[in-house]
């Protein structure tokens, strides 16, 4: 469908509003509307509204929704695809954290985790990613082993994916200042974030301090895993905004999970609200993840909530807020492929990202971009890379119901070769 040269134009495509700043066109309901997209050199020539424009070969989409290429702002492609080997024997949050790390200590080799790490990249551009932040586990000694890897893979996919990665530890890690010190002299030299998990330890406080403090040193925008819990006493969220506050601290900052938020009461939640969007923060749920990990019971009864953090009551006050893959195929979720088509259908679905839909679909492509510092990416404007998305569905119901798996990712105006790689690449890492 996609021509292989020269100029073209894309006629009677879906976009929408949210995604396309500066279209001028009869928006539905939905937020769509119908318009014709030019190609030429690589790049967006024009998107005008249906009939506005003649110039090249035409192509009739007959209604269907073309969006930008989707931003993935929380990963763990270092992580990835180790479950054949090293299963979540009971699928809750501590047999994640056991097995990964015991995992880690035992197999994590640069060739190991170079291989896992292609295989998930090659899966994500297949199904329309353009840009992807990853975190790395960083405790010693595996900071010397991923960031290199990682460094390489970031220069061989050049041109594909976008990639940026946070370091991840505990945040009982930032104890060992010297070590601590050094990890994020070694995150700014690889151009990274500054990561951390929060946990409701009795010097949070200070230890934030202390992380902000490196981050202001080097310059680094920060990146948290915080309150991935049901626990209502679990506040790490607003002692991360009341640090930024007191730090004067200018970066982006991300802020993910935040599940036991959901749990706190209203008053509670008010104040943690207005502090983060004080703040600046911005939040990603991770939807598929943490319907997974929380309030997995093991007394035969049935879960009771959802695991995702306030995302509307977030919108409201003006937080940035996203949603994105998280683990795939590791003991923290058994499932996934870094498809973010996947994530905003059960995102639609968990969170209730409809009726109406407003600019939702922001929270898979312009919020994490703009989170990223990825200018340009993630909406379709004239003069924009040519990076988009042709399904086949016409209307949200359409394209949300089906794995649309005969999808057209076009990259820099050329349709790509979307062969998933097979499971049995990796069968060799899961041995011994």
């Amino acid at each position: 469908m996609i021509p292989t040269t020269g100029a073209y134009r894309l006629s009677n495509a879906r976009l929408h509003r949210s995604l396309t700043p500066g279209l001028a066109a009869n928006f539905d309901g939905d937020g769509f509307a119908l318009a014709d997209i030019s190609v030429a050199e690589g790049r967006v020539a024009g998107i005008v509204a249906r009939g506005g424009s003649s110039a090249g070969e035409t192509i009739d989409l007959g209604g269907r929704i073309v969006l930008p290429c989707f931003v993935d702002c929380h990963t763990h492609i270092d992580k990835g695809h180790i479950w054949p080997r090293k299963p979540n024997p009971d699928g809750t949050f501590m047999g994640a954290l056991n097995a990964t790390g015991a995992d880690r200590a035992a197999r994590w080799s640069a060739e190991d985790v170079a291989r896992r790490m292609d295989f998930s990249l090659r899966s994500a551009y297949a199904h329309g990613t353009a840009a992807l932040r990853t975190h790395l586990d960083s405790v010693a000694p595996q900071e010397e082993i991923s960031w290199p890897v990682f460094e390489t893979m970031r220069d061989r996919w050049r041109g594909r994916i976008d990639l940026q990665a946070a370091c991840l530890l505990g945040i009982e890690g930032v104890r060992d200042r010297k070590w601590f010190g050094r990890l994020a002299k070694r995150v700014a030299a690889a151009n990274g974030v500054l990561g951390v998990v929060t946990y409701m330890v009795p010097d949070l406080e200070e230890l934030l301090d202390h992380v902000f403090a490196q981050a202001i040193k080097h310059g680094l925008d920060l990146d948290f895993h915080a309150d991935e819990t049901d626990d209502v006493a679990a506040i790490s969220l607003k002692k991360i905004a009341e640090a930024a506050l007191w730090s004067g601290f200018e970066g982006n900052i991300l802020v993910g999970h935040c599940c036991s938020l959901a749990r706190q009461p209203d008053l509670d939640v008010h104040d943690t609200l207005d502090k983060v969007a004080k703040a600046g923060l911005a939040v990603v749920s991770l939807p598929m993840c943490n319907l997974y990990l929380q309030d997995r019971r093991d007394n035969g009864t049935t879960p009771r909530w959802r695991g995702v953090t306030l995302l509307h009551e977030m919108k409201a006050r003006g937080i940035p807020v996203a949603v994105a893959s998280d683990n795939t195929r590791d003991p923290f979720y058994a499932y996934g492929d870094l498809d973010m088509l996947e994530v905003y259908r059960m995102a639609t679905r968990i969170l209730h990202f409809d009726h109406p839909v407003g600019d939702w679909p922001k929270a898979v492509a312009a919020t994490p971009a703009s989170v990223m510092r990825l200018d340009g990416a993630g909406v379709l404007s004239a003069g924009g890379a040519a990076d988009f998305i042709v399904f086949k569905g016409r209307s949200w119901t359409e394209l949300l119901s089906r794995p649309e798996s005969d999808r057209i990712v076009v990259r820099a105006g050329k349709a790509i070769e979307r062969s998933l790689p097979d499971y049995a690449e990796l069968d060799e890492l899961m041995v011994g």
